[in-house]
This record gives C-alpha cells, structure tokens and sequence, in this order.
C-alpha cells in the first residue's frame, strides 16, 4: 500500500469517525477538544459538523490556514502533557469528544506518546463522551467501540466513557 493510500485511509476514517461522534454524542452539551490543530483540516470540520458546542484546540504553536485558524480564546497553548492537566482543572470531565490526530510517521514514537498521554486524556471526558484518535490509545476506563462502515480498520479508534 502506497504512502498516499495510508494518508487517503486516514482522511476518509477521520472524518467517518468524527462525524460519528459528533452524531453519537448530540445530546451531550460539553465542549469538544482538538488535540494538535496541525493546518487545521479537522478542526475545521469539526466547526462545519458540530453546534452548540465549544470547540477548543490543544498545540504547541499555530500554525495552520488563516481560514482553519481558531479564535485565540479558543486555543490552549503548550505542549499537551502540561495543557491536559490544567484543561482538567478549567473543565472538569466535561468533553462531549476529544480527537487526536497527534502522531508522526514513527509508529514507536506515535505508540510511546500515546501511552504517555492517555492517562491525561482520559478524565477529561464526560459519562457517554467519545475519544477519537488516529492511533491506539492506552485507557482503563473507556471502552473502545467499532469503527463505522465507512473507516478503514487501524486508521482511526474510538472509545467511550460508560461510567
């Protein structure tokens, strides 16, 4: 399978799953987190898909398209080991979905951050939240559930907060 054929399977998860998760979750008020605003292609959509609801972006630096470019108000800057935590005590567990789009092309690296930031990411959510991430996430309280029809298998998990 080609690089471009990897990044396609990845697209085409990403938005099966956000949309998913923004359907899944309509009843939750809570606000929803972008982890890594990178250009800023999910966020925007995130913003197309999601009403009603806050959206916050977690990065290190902005650097995306003007037109994905969030409000300053809206973004937590640093590196998100140290924003997770203070988005706990700002927030509470309180997030409706968090997606995470975080890694790079090194599949150790991308699996040793993940296991170094679930235990952050995990209190964040509301009871019937949904975690979205492009790679596998390490959490012992949430449940992870099957990926729509339309997302290609390992290009996308979902998990979610029962209790």
């Amino acid at each position: 399978m080609s690089r471009l054929d990897v990044f396609i399977d990845r697209m085409v998860s990403q938005r099966a799953c956000i949309d998913f998760a923004v359907q899944a979750t309509s009843h939750l008020s809570g606000p929803v987190f972008e982890l890594g605003l990178g250009n800023g292609r999910t966020y925007d959509h995130i913003r197309e898909v999601v009403s009603g609801r806050d959206i916050f972006v977690f990065e290190r630096e902005v650097a995306s398209n003007p037109a994905s470019t969030p409000p300053e108000d809206r973004v937590l800057l640093g590196d998100v080991r140290e924003t997770l935590p203070a988005a706990l005590a700002r927030f509470g567990a309180t997030a409706s979905i968090i997606h995470a789009d975080l890694g790079g092309h090194n599949l150790e690296r991308n699996d040793q951050f993940a296991r170094a930031i679930s235990p952050a990411i995990e209190p964040l959510l509301a009871v019937g939240g949904l975690m979205v991430s492009s790679d596998c996430m390490y959490f012992e309280a949430l449940t992870e559930i099957e990926i729509p029809e339309n997302a290609v298998a390992g290009r996308c998990f979902i998990y979610r907060k029962d209790a």
